[in-house]
């Protein structure tokens, strides 16, 4: 049977803290949270990074220094090709420096992002293997799937999807779940729960696989960062989470303009650009203020698999004996669906809404692009350590950027050099001063 440790009150203590310190000995921890997507890792990434020096008061260091080298860390570990043209540069090596990051860390090192779900065999063969002599927890974040199911269409929608609703559910349920190696489509790739932690569980004891349930709709937002804090022993209030936000769901005239958009855009136009322009600029800043109204749903006629589903992971979750932290009963879809929509066509009139405002927002953000002396302050610049203060600077220019990672892919040596620097910088445990 699984153990099941439930941090649902503020302030709960750990239940199995004693036993992963004396399970840990000497050896420091890597806590590797690898996904899944839409289960609350935009969340519990923005309190990590925004709480950076207050985990390292407390013996516990997020690496790197921005969460775009936790992106960058997992598409190199998993081979994943770029684009001639992204002028991000290279990520060759990238998880090579993280991991030798990692290494370096006194007692407990974190590395998060959702994008590690994807990793196969091999993938997971080489982190496991560059991260040792350290002991590694790998985390799993899980959700519901008959809340999951719209959130992720929404999410492809923002990746360039233009299916509707309704057919994508019936490649996924339909066609996807049932092929025999479901996990060559993306979203079996990523949320097939069960396939994901066997394969991690093949070189990673199950007592240090974790599986953390996301809250469910309309709990309290803090009980899933309590959650994930108990397994970092960590004391959850030396976190601030007022300024942290869900990754933000549109609303069915939002989501539609862009699905309609999708289909209009020319495939000449590379995937890092839009992810750039339409994904952040207009998804998530321009659109996401719009105030949402029905919300997306599952739609009744696939809640029977849904349930059938979850009673399946549940089941199968028990059997593997993996640490939950939560309660399994919060993966089993809700009894009460209302309050949304299963599948609609919004008025013409709010489509071509959100489309004027989609447009204003890209006029004011391209004139910010060619005039950026006239672009606001997007972030408060009150940073704490001399280290935020020098990545800044080389953020601030993307040639010197884009020449270190170039230099970093080809080169073991510049590699190394980075992960100096790091630990020059950042001095993991000393509380960030």
């Amino acid at each position: 049977m699984s153990a099941v440790t439930d941090q649902g009150a503020p302030g709960a203590t750990p239940a199995k803290v004693g036993a992963r310190t004396a399970a840990a000995g000497k050896r420091s921890r890597v806590v590797l949270h690898i996904g899944e997507p839409k289960t609350g890792t935009t969340f519990l990434q923005q309190v990590i990074w925004r709480s950076r020096a207050e985990l390292s008061a407390q013996g516990v260091v997020l690496v790197g220094h921005h969460p775009q080298d936790h992106y960058r860390a997992a598409q190199d570990l998993q081979g994943a090709p770029m684009s001639p043209s992204d002028p991000a540069g290279s990520w060759t090596g990238e998880w090579d420096i993280l991991a030798g990051e990692a290494r370096l860390v006194p007692r407990v090192a974190v590395i998060s992002h959702e994008l590690f779900s994807a990793a196969d065999e091999a993938a997971v063969n080489r982190a496991v293997t560059s991260l040792q002599p350290c002991e590694l927890h790998v985390v799993l974040t899980v959700r519901d799937i008959a809340t999951l199911l719209p959130a992720e269409w929404q999410e492809t929608v923002k990746h360039r999807n233009a299916r509707r609703y309704e057919d994508w559910l019936c490649d996924v349920i339909d066609t996807e779940w049932l092929a025999a190696d479901r996990r060559r489509y993306w979203f079996w790739r990523v949320h097939d729960t069960l396939k994901i932690l066997e394969l991690w569980s093949r070189h990673v004891p199950p007592e240090r696989v974790h599986v953390i349930t996301a809250a469910p709709r309309g709990s309290d937002p803090g009980l899933l960062w309590r959650r994930f804090a108990s397994l970092l022993e960590v004391d959850p209030a030396a976190a601030d989470l007022s300024e942290t936000r869900a990754n933000s769901s549109l609303g069915l005239p939002e989501i539609e303009f862009l699905r309609r958009m999708n289909e209009a855009l020319s495939a000449e136009l590379p995937d890092w650009y839009y992810l750039s322009r339409v994904k952040e600029e207009v998804a998530h800043e321009a659109l996401a203020a719009r105030p949402v109204g029905e919300r997306q749903t599952l739609p009744d006629n696939r809640l029977g698999w849904a349930r059938e589903y979850a009673g399946g992971l549940i089941a199968g979750l028990q059997a593997a004996g993996y640490d939950v932290i939560g309660d399994l009963g919060e993966l089993r879809p809700p009894e009460d669906s209302s309050g949304g929509v299963g599948v609609a066509e919004p008025p013409a009139e709010l489509v071509l809404d959100a489309a004027v405002q989609a447009a204003a927002a890209l006029v004011v953000n391209q004139y910010w692009v060619e005039f950026p002396d006239a672009a606001p302050e997007r972030e408060e610049i009150t940073r704490k350590i001399f280290a935020d203060r020098v990545v800044r600077r080389v953020a601030a220019s993307p040639w010197l950027k884009r020449t270190v990672r170039q230099l970093s892919s080809r080169s073991a040596l510049v590699r190394r050099l980075r992960v100096v620097a790091w630990r020059t910088l950042e001095r993991p445990g000393s509380g960030g001063k």
